[in-house]
C-alpha cells in the first residue's frame, strides 16, 4: 500500500501554509522529513492523511492490489497522525492511564481503568500509569503514542510530527519510527533540519527570504528489514530466556507474532475474583486428618455470639 502525494500545497488565509510538495509513502517505509517549526508540519500530516483538503494536487492511495482512490475517507481509515501539536497531542496534565483508556476507546476498543492497566502491563509501562503524559521523556513518549494509535485496526501509515520537541536524543524516536516499518507499517516523521543532521543526513541550511516558508525536504528514507518472529518453543529442552527488557526499547511495544499488524484483538475484560482486590490468593483447604467434615454454623436466633474453643483456652 502506498500514499502519493503530487504536487500538493495548502493556502492559508493570508500565506501559503505549505508549499509545493511531492512525496510518497509505501508500507515498511520510514520516511525523514525536514523543516523548522512552522513550516506546514501541520499542514503537511493532515492533507496527506486525508483530514485537510489540498488547494492544489492530489493525495492518492495506492492499494496492495494496485487500485487507486482520492477519497479522504479511505486515506482517514488507514492512516494515523500521531501527537501533532494543537490537533493530536494529548493534554499534559493527563496521566498516563488516562491517556490509554482514551486511546483505547479511540480504537472501539474497552476502555475501563481495568482495561487500561492490562494493556499498560502487557507493554511493561504498568509503573508509569500515574505519572503526567508530560513527564515521559520524548522516547517512550513517541513509543507509547504510536503504539496505542497502531491498536486501530485498518491503519497502515503513522505520520509523526516534531517528536524532537520533547527533548532527548534523535535517534531514541527514530528507532521507534523504524521499529514500526519493520511490523509492515508505513511512518512518515517530520522533524528539524538539526535533528535530520544528527541522525546523518546531509542538509544544507535554509537561508535566504525563502527560509521562512520553505517547505519541508526529505532528509532519509528507509526500509528496515521485516521484524523476526519469535520462535514459540525452544528447540531443545532449555529453559527459554525470561531476562528482562528495558521498557524503553520500542520493539517492546509492538508485536512481532504478526508482522504487519499490531494487536488487533480488544483487551480482554478484568477478571473477577472473590475475597479482598488486594490480598492474597487463598490456599488450599486443609481437611482434619481422621474426623469427620464440620456441618454448618447454627446461630442462635436472638442470643449472643456463642464462644468459641480459642478463648475457653485463654
Amino acid at each position: 500500500m502506498q500514499i502519493a502525494m503530487d504536487d500538493v500545497q495548502v493556502e492559508g488565509r493570508r500565506a501559503p501554509m505549505l508549499e509545493a510538495t511531492t512525496l510518497t509513502l509505501a508500507s515498511g517505509e520510514c520516511v525523514l522529513l525536514a523543516g523548522e517549526p512552522g513550516h506546514g508540519h501541520t499542514a503537511l500530516a493532515l492533507v496527506a492523511t486525508g483530514r485537510l483538503a489540498p488547494f492544489t494536487g492530489t493525495v492518492t492511495l495506492v492499494g496492495d492490489d494496485g487500485t487507486t482512490t482520492t477519497e479522504t475517507a479511505d486515506l482517514r481509515r488507514v492512516t494515523a497522525v500521531v501527537d501533532v501539536p494543537g490537533i493530536s497531542e494529548p493534554d499534559e496534565a493527563l496521566t498516563v492511564g488516562d491517556v490509554v483508556a482514551e486511546e483505547l476507546s479511540l480504537a472501539g476498543q474497552r476502555s475501563l481503568p481495568g482495561h487500561a492497566k492490562k494493556w499498560l502491563d502487557a507493554h511493561d509501562l504498568l509503573d508509569r500509569r500515574g505519572d503526567r503524559v508530560d513527564e515521559l521523556h520524548g522516547t517512550l513518549r513517541t513509543a507509547l503514542l504510536t503504539s496505542l494509535a497502531s491498536e486501530r485496526a485498518d491503519v497502515r501509515f503513522l505520520v509523526l510530527t516534531l517528536p524532537d520537541r520533547h527533548g532527548g536524543e534523535p535517534s531514541g524516536w527514530w528507532a521507534v519510527a523504524e521499529s514500526l516499518a519493520a511490523l509492515g507499517y508505513g511512518v512518515l516523521v517530520q522533524c528539524t533540519r538539526s535533528s535530520a543532521r544528527d541522525l546523518g543526513a546531509d542538509l544544507p541550511p535554509a537561508r535566504g527570504d525563502d527560509a521562512l516558508r520553505a517547505a519541508p525536504v526529505e532528509a532519509l528514507r528507509t526500509r528496515p528489514a521485516p521484524a523476526e518472529v519469535p520462535d514459540e518453543q525452544p528447540a531443545d529442552d532449555t529453559e527459554p530466556d525470561l531476562a528482562p527488557v528495558e521498557t524503553t526499547d520500542p520493539t517492546t511495544l509492538f508485536d512481532r507474532a504478526e508482522p504487519g499488524r499490531h494487536r488487533a484483538d480488544a483487551v480482554p475484560e478484568p477478571e473477577v475474583v472473590s475475597g479482598p482486590p488486594d490480598g492474597p490468593e487463598p490456599g488450599p483447604r486443609v481437611e482434619p486428618p481422621d474426623g469427620p467434615e464440620p456441618g454448618p454454623r447454627v446461630e442462635p436466633p436472638d442470643g449472643p455470639d456463642p464462644v468459641t474453643d480459642e478463648e475457653v483456652d485463654r
